[in-house]
């Protein structure tokens, strides 16, 4: 959708647009220079694997920010948080001490290491 005669933005210029990310729809809106992007709203990727934490923490980091623990900034200053989904079962664990262990090691992480996260788990 584009600004028409009644603006706010000038004719002709893109105002909104819809797009889809793995089945999701978004829609985007051109509010101007002075909405800038800030970690209020970021982007919440579950992985199964290291492997895809791994491939999405340099790809989306590249030319951008790692700010850890798990956000990442792209090049555009676009937040993510490439988060496993293991973390939210272990954190949840009704074993009170055994997530407080792995929020302490998860704290100290950059880009999250599923491996690090299970041997907090265990205690080792």
């Amino acid at each position: 959708m584009r600004y028409g005669e009644a603006g706010p933005g000038p004719k002709g210029a893109v105002m909104s647009m819809t797009f889809q990310l793995e089945g999701q729809e978004f829609i985007a809106l051109n509010g101007g220079p002075e909405f800038t992007f800030s970690p209020a709203i970021s982007f919440f990727v579950n992985c199964e694997t290291q492997e895809e934490i791994d491939e999405l923490w340099e790809k989306l980091s590249l030319d951008g920010e790692k700010q850890g623990p798990a956000w990442v900034k792209d090049r555009y200053g676009i937040s993510w948080q490439i988060v496993p989904t293991v973390l939210g079962e272990l954190l949840s664990d009704p074993d009170t001490e055994k997530s407080r262990r792995v929020m302490e090691a998860m704290l100290q992480m950059d880009k999250i290491d599923i491996e690090k996260l299970k041997q907090a788990h265990k205690g080792q």
